[in-house]
């Protein structure tokens, strides 16, 4: 087996050139000052805010006297109807697998021919040529728009005429069962369910048990144990004080060795030292003599008794005490005397509508009789026309 790959048989490795790198131009600032100016500044108009009022609805007070024994209109109105779930009426389909071997071909097997592979050359290129190929003829400008295209006629728009509004007859049943059980009646106010505080006064007498010193009374500890530390006994016999450094060790006779130093090129004279210079000349030395403690002066104790009275109680002026008034309003209902009203758009415009349910859902629908059944399972219902009377 030749170890060759259609990829190692087209694939012609190419040489990679690098490619430029971009380089950025140098930011140079814009000279002149900058406009600040917006079209919000411009066209904002300033207005003064005050704070919006809260808006609370009235406190209502819940009735407790009286008994609510009403019926709603969701028990009053509903019926129950007696349903059955209904079958399923798909037909049972079991899959049987063919007896016979499938043996035809695939339109692919039939279609496919298979050819023989040519290496592809490696600098040939199949780049369609950039040059623009102008044509001979002379445009007509025609298409097959205009040959195909048949202008027809518009017909009128039909326009539909404006119903005109009309209200509808029936009276709108605004009463609620909130209005119709709640007459608003007026009960009794909350209690304060606050405990009575009582204060202790100075002359009560102070109990001086209390629940620890009750349940918890003194324990003997006994004293802790000490440790006996064992009397030290020296060892008997004379102890060796030779090692193996003190016994391998071969001492040797060694001489001290002399320090080598620098020759000095120290210059030989007879002039004396003169030991002076100016720190010493400019800095004389001045007597300084410590500096004592610095005591404050004592305040002297007082001599006399004292009285008690403080500058609090001497410049205060006791005033009399007046009780905030309370502006809190009243916990009563707020009742108007203008008629309420309670025309909206839902109560003109609605028209109510009987609610029909679909006679599919019963297996014997009330008002149709059953009159045959399909090979799907489907029934067939027809519909039962009432009887009319000759006057």
């Amino acid at each position: 087996m030749e170890g060759i790959t259609t990829f190692k048989s087209d694939y012609r490795p190419y040489e990679i050139v690098k490619q430029p790198r971009h380089v950025p131009e140098e930011y140079k600032p814009k000279q002149g000052k900058i406009d600040l100016g917006t079209t919000y500044k411009r066209d904002f108009n300033s207005y003064k805010v005050q704070p919006v009022a809260i808006v609370r609805p009235l406190e209502r007070q819940q009735v407790k006297k009286g008994k609510l024994d009403t019926v709603p209109t969701y028990k009053d109105d509903y019926r129950a109807w007696d349903l059955h779930k209904s079958e399923l009426y798909k037909p049972e389909q079991t899959y049987q697998p063919p007896t016979v071997k499938f043996g035809n071909s695939t339109t692919f097997q039939d279609d496919f021919v298979p050819q023989e592979i040519k290496p592809r050359q490696s600098r040939q290129s199949f780049k369609p040529s950039s040059v623009v190929k102008r044509s001979t003829a002379p445009f007509n400008g025609i298409t097959s728009h205009h040959l195909d295209y048949i202008p027809h006629q518009l017909e009128l728009k039909f326009e539909r005429p404006k119903e005109v509004y009309k209200p509808t007859e029936q009276r709108f049943e605004d009463l609620t069962t909130h209005r119709y059980d709640f007459q608003g009646l007026i009960g009794e106010t909350a209690k304060i369910c606050r405990p009575v505080h009582t204060r202790v006064t100075q002359s009560a007498r102070f109990e001086g048990s209390t629940e620890f010193r009750e349940r918890f009374q003194p324990w003997e500890i006994p004293p802790p144990e000490v440790k006996k530390v064992p009397e030290y006994v020296p060892p008997t016999g004379s102890m060796l004080l030779n090692s193996t450094s003190h016994l391998d060790y071969v001492p040797y006779q060694a001489k001290r060795v002399v320090p080598i130093r620098p020759v000095s090129h120290r210059r030989s004279n007879n002039f004396p030292f003169l030991g002076k210079s100016t720190m010493k000349e400019d800095f004389p030395a001045w007597e300084s003599c410590r500096q004592g403690l610095i005591k404050k002066q004592q305040i002297p104790n007082p001599s006399g008794k004292f009285d008690g009275l403080s500058t609090f109680r001497s410049h205060y002026v006791p005033h009399k005490l007046i009780p905030t008034e309370s502006y809190k309003p009243l916990n009563i209902a707020f009742k108007s005397s203008v008629p309420f009203d309670d025309v909206t758009i839902y109560s003109v415009e609605y028209t109510p509508k009987k609610q029909e349910i679909c006679p599919a859902s019963y297996p014997s629908p009330p008002g149709y009789i059953f009159e045959n059944k399909n090979s799907q399972g489907h029934k067939f219902f027809r519909k039962i026309t009432p009887a009319v009377k000759a006057f």
